[in-house]
């Protein structure tokens, strides 16, 4: 494992995050507060929220502007940053399907404005946010960094985010060499936690919230698909250390847990722990998709990069994580982020 400064090093840092008012994104901004750092977050609000940022008071600005014009208002008051992460984006699947001109534009043309704006204002370390997405579907289970992606073809609306989310990757790599930005970027992995909200497609917040209220939890086709949930509290400890290492900037890291769960089991899990009445229902993909949609059978994340440059350990079990998932969505107190960077 390489050897890589801490976090702050000590030191307070004005850090920047695009998207910060989201489900990574606010969590992202807990644990810079819990280490004294100084936070600003642009945020239109479209799936962000405002109150996922509320409890910090005024020690976090949020800038409710789309990323262009909120990037011009820092850029007229001369702002500068220490650390960046770029996590604004079209969020899910059922988003994508509805709205595909719309999340190709936010995707690409707020990736390019962003990485821009690092460039002209002290090219600080920047984080940028991809997506498991990008490896299409390569007939692999295991997806590693440098895997051929493989896409199904442009008629199908499907593939549009993964496409989107490479040109995002592009970007950053052509930042990375021809501009030496430090940048690194980080596909994410099935991400879940409080805050997160099913609206969009992610299964987990569905299965919680259809569990709450006694109703089926729906499951796609035969249900043997596999994923790998890991908890967003365990994700945002390794995005700082990321940063601080230069070993990894100019580099895509997968980040996700690798331990698999059928979408059968992940059903049960649900059931089981919330200790619901629901029943599993099967949904033909055809009824819940547009024609031509296309699912992975498995996905699952060689985590052998990231663990080779910073320790990267998920504490979380997922049960742990249904739970708390489950308290957020009855408004009841929600558990905070690990303090301080700290281990668990």
């Amino acid at each position: 494992m390489s050897s890589a400064p801490s976090d702050n090093q000590g030191h307070p840092k004005k850090v920047l995050i695009t998207g910060g008012a989201g489900f990574i994104g606010s969590h992202l901004a807990d644990h810079h507060r819990g280490m004294g750092d100084s936070i600003c977050v642009i945020d239109n609000l479209s799936t962000g929220r405002a109150e996922n940022l509320t409890q910090h008071g005024d020690r976090v600005r949020l800038i409710d502007a789309g990323l262009s014009d909120g990037l011009e208002e820092l850029t007229r008051s001369n702002e500068h940053f220490d650390l960046i992460y770029h996590l604004a984006a079209a969020v899910g699947v059922d988003l994508v399907l509805q709205d595909p001109v719309g999340s190709i534009r936010t995707n690409i043309l707020q990736t390019d404005t962003l990485l821009d704006y690092a460039l002209k204002h002290g090219s600080p370390p920047t984080f940028v946010a991809s997506s498991s997405e990008v490896y299409g579907k390569p007939g692999v289970s295991v997806f590693s960094e440098e895997d051929d992606s493989i896409y199904g073809p442009t008629s199908i609306t499907r593939w549009s985010y993964a496409h989107s989310k490479a040109i995002d990757e592009y970007l950053a790599m052509g930042y990375a060499d021809q501009h030496q930005l430090p940048v690194v970027v980080g596909r994410f992995f099935n991400t879940v936690g409080p805050r997160q909200v099913g609206s969009y497609g992610m299964v987990l917040p569905r299965f919680v919230e259809s569990a709450l209220a006694g109703k089926p939890l729906r499951v796609f086709g035969d249900g043997q698909q596999s994923r790998c949930f890991c908890d967003v509290r365990d994700v945002i400890q390794v995005l700082p250390r990321l940063l601080a290492c230069p070993d990894a900037y100019g580099r895509v890291m997968n980040i996700g847990s690798d331990d698999s769960v059928t979408i059968n089991e992940l059903a049960e899990l649900v059931i089981s722990t919330l200790g619901s009445d629901s029943i599993v229902e099967r949904v033909e993909y055809s009824d819940a998709y547009p024609a031509g949609f296309e699912d992975l059978r498995h996905r699952k994340p060689d985590l052998t990069r990231v663990r080779s440059l910073v320790e990267f350990d998920p504490k979380h079990t997922l049960e742990d994580t249904i739970r708390d998932m489950a308290r957020f969505a009855k408004g009841t107190a929600e558990p905070a982020s690990v303090p301080n960077g700290g281990e668990q």
